[in-house]
């Protein structure tokens, strides 16, 4: 194999990274000059590039001249803890769809919503079709009802004030008294149901997990008529979750 069958490489993109490198050596700061010294860069070319990444945030040019990490480096730096986190729990996650046969859901409470972080789901385990994105069905849904009663009062009512309790089916609760009352009088604590109440013919059940101190559920969806075998399901559910809970407070 000749030397030119190998991988096409584009030079620009690799001298970039390097100076991304360089610049993350230098807590407080380096000037361009000694940024193309250590990345053995002609000086105008390392010009050209901090232009280009400062333009896009991944890197900061300071008063003095020098050069630190954008924010945009750190949005990515948290994005990726974050699937490096994902990662540690999906095989846990696909482990309990299988052994179920029901998809298995995974959401946090960032930032005043409910948000989904991971569907892990299969030919034999379909989710369940979301019509209805889940940051507005918090009230329909037992992951979001599982977020909602673990929330203290103060967060709890500030996600209410700001989410209609949409009718989503004829099951929905869209009551708030009767959605606290439920969820404060749960028969299957700490675990939380949705019986057909965001999606006909569909059930769910979830149970609170913790990201350090950030709040989420794991749940799975079943059909209608594994009701009956809720009890089973938690047996397992219940476990799993705290197995997801210890691998998600490991420091990365």
């Amino acid at each position: 194999m000749g030397a030119r069958d190998g991988p096409t490489l584009i030079t620009s993109v690799q001298r970039a990274f390097r100076l991304l490198e360089a610049v993350s050596a230098h807590e407080n700061g380096a000037p361009a000059k000694q940024l193309a010294r250590e990345t053995e860069l002609p000086l105008a070319t390392a010009y050209h590039l901090l232009r280009t990444l400062v333009h896009d945030g991944y890197v900061r040019k300071l008063d003095d001249g020098g050069f630190i990490l954008g924010d945009k480096m750190q949005t990515l730096q948290t994005q990726g803890r974050g699937q490096a986190l994902l990662s540690r729990v999906r095989p846990t996650l696909a482990a309990l769809r299988d052994e179920l046969a029901s998809a298995a859901y995974l959401t946090f409470y960032e930032e005043g919503e409910i948000r989904v972080a991971e569907i892990v789901d299969g030919p034999r385990a379909p989710r369940v079709d979301l019509w209805v994105g889940f940051e507005d069905a918090g009230h329909a849904t037992a992951l979001g009802k599982s977020v909602l009663r673990e929330l203290d009062e103060e967060s709890r009512n500030d996600y209410l004030a700001r989410h209609a309790l949409a009718d989503l089916t004829p099951r929905t609760i869209t009551s708030r008294r009767q959605l606290l009352r439920s969820l404060a009088s749960s028969p299957m604590a700490p675990a939380v149901t949705d019986l057909e109440e965001y999606s006909l013919g569909t059930v769910c059940v979830a149970v609170p997990v913790y990201s350090g101190d950030t709040l989420g559920s794991l749940g799975v969806s079943l059909p209608a008529e594994r009701l009956p075998r809720l009890d089973e399901v938690l047996t397992r559910l219940i476990p799993t979750a705290n197995r997801v809970t210890r691998s998600l407070s490991l420091t990365i």
